[in-house]
């Protein structure tokens, strides 16, 4: 049976609609993962010589009061980016195959993903580093179960948590809240975790408490998705409240508001586009690397610009590079109606200039290292309203990418989201606005640098009605294309 599904698994991969079209994207996912990989060994085996030698403390001790943060954080990646253990069973539903063998093939297929294996290659090589260092092996090997026993109770917990978007916002605040009170030296938790990691290594047995935890999760698991294979029960979306709202204030906008109305109930409504506007509040926050000198490589005029667009461009480009694949579910219905595209493309637009406004006005804390900082915000954001939204707007007629709305996977991007042309608009979106500030510091200062970006901006903005009378007819020419690639499940 085993074999069986792997056959399944394997014949959907080849298949899929996707396959050739993005072959190119998948090797280059591969090569993405197997750098990853390499970096984590590396870190693995020099991780104890670097904290011995540069920070000049006991290595081990370190690496036990940073593994709380470790497994929050693992889990935080797991969430955002791992998938569900969901095959395509409606059809098995009709053949005779045990509910056990498709649960447990299901829920196993978790356990071997690369979000798991991901860790063996830093904790290996630690532990062997360890050993070699002098370190009892027994204790190391029992320390490393544990550690391994753990990473296996985030996957699982990553189940139950997924749709359940209180819980994971409620815990990650809570670890903030954690790390901002010991930087400030008012609460250290890490004084008390510390003992329970090191635990596992000073007593052995104890190890055998997070494995014991993994199994205990894996048949909460296997109970959890045995329960709800029915075709009217875990497959289908539950709707306990209906809630109507109106909007009405958005009239004011005309034709616009039917749209401006459904993109921000489909904003408040789904999983995937809450991601959205998670990602953009942490977009705000980017700025820190570049303004506060954090990193060295990024300490120069340039880096500010760079960090500006992103800064107040939060939503446009988590947003803006999915138009039209938000209303993919209704697409088809949508091109059958009486609506010109220019409404429906401006709709889009209007939201993300508000978005980037919004961005704007709370970036003003940036003032505190300096009004350079915040004026590369503030142009940014005009480069952002006058060039940008429109160019990620013309990068969405290429994207032809269909979005579950019910699931948070995906969250940074789609295996589709990348060809040719939406590289290529990447260009003009970061690298120009680098270079435009560039020829104007380089000339008369930088005051003459932010002034140059704002004036591309503004130029944007002017020609606003040409602009979009140009993706008005691309979106016209890709319409079948699109509509074709929507009706495409895999």
């Amino acid at each position: 049976m085993l074999k069986y599904f792997i056959s399944l698994e394997w014949k959907s991969f080849i298949r899929s609609a996707s396959f050739k079209t993005n072959l190119f994207f998948k090797i280059m996912m591969v090569i993405g993962a197997l750098w990853i990989t390499g970096s984590f060994l590396l870190l693995g085996f020099g991780a104890y010589f670097m904290i011995e030698e540069g920070l000049k403390m006991e290595p081990f001790e370190v690496v036990n009061q940073a593994l709380i943060y470790y497994m929050v954080f693992d889990l935080a990646f797991r969430y955002f980016l791992q998938k569900m253990p969901v095959m395509n069973i409606k059809p098995l539903m009709y053949l005779p195959i045990k509910r056990d063998a498709i649960v447990n093939f299901a829920v196993g297929k978790t356990m071997i993903s690369f979000f798991n294996l991901l860790h063996a290659f830093l904790f290996v090589p630690f532990s062997i580093v360890l050993i070699i260092e002098g370190f009892p092996a027994m204790q190391v090997i029992t320390w490393y179960l544990a550690i391994l026993g753990l990473v296996f109770c985030n996957n699982f917990i990553n189940i139950f948590i997924n749709n359940k978007d209180i819980v994971f916002y409620t815990v990650v605040g809570m670890v903030i809240i954690m790390m901002g009170l010991q930087y400030l030296e008012v609460f250290d938790i890490t004084n008390f975790t510390a003992p329970l990691f090191k635990a596992f290594y000073a007593i052995p047995y104890l190890a055998l408490i997070p494995l014991i935890l993994a199994f205990v999760f894996y048949k909460m698991a296997f109970t959890y998705f045995k329960k709800n294979l029915y075709l009217d029960a875990g497959l289908s979306s539950k709707h306990d409240v209906a809630k109507t709202e109106n909007y009405s204030w958005l009239d004011r906008f005309g034709s616009l508001s039917t749209f401006l109305k459904n993109d921000i109930k489909l904003l408040r409504r789904n999983k995937r586009s809450k991601m959205t506007l998670f990602m953009s509040v942490i977009f705000i926050f980017y700025g820190l690397l570049f303004f506060t000198n954090a990193v060295e490589a990024y300490d120069g005029p340039f880096w500010r610009i760079f960090a500006g667009i992103f800064v107040s461009g939060g939503f446009l480009f988590t947003f803006g590079q999915f138009v039209p694949s938000w209303d993919s579910a209704y697409y088809p219905l949508m091109m059958s109606q009486n609506i010109r595209y220019k409404e429906y493309l401006e709709s889009k637009w209007y939201l993300m200039v508000f978005a980037t406004i919004i961005s704007t006005v709370v970036s003003a804390f940036y003032l505190y290292w300096g009004w350079q900082a915040y004026a590369a915000v503030v142009v940014g954001a005009a480069y952002n309203i006058g060039v940008n939204s429109h160019l990620v707007l013309l990068g969405g007629a290429y994207i032809k990418t269909p979005i579950d709305l019910t699931t948070s996977k995906k969250a940074f991007g789609d295996k589709q989201a990348f060809n040719a042309k939406t590289m290529l608009l990447t260009i003009p979106k970061l690298l120009l606005p680098m270079a435009i500030y560039a020829a104007g510091h380089f000339t008369l200062g930088e005051v003459f640098g932010f002034a140059l970006v704002a004036v591309f901006g503004l130029a944007g903005l002017l020609f606003k009605n040409r602009v979009f009378k140009l993706i008005e007819k691309i979106y016209k020419s890709e319409k079948y294309k699109t509509l074709a690639a929507y009706k495409q499940n895999n």
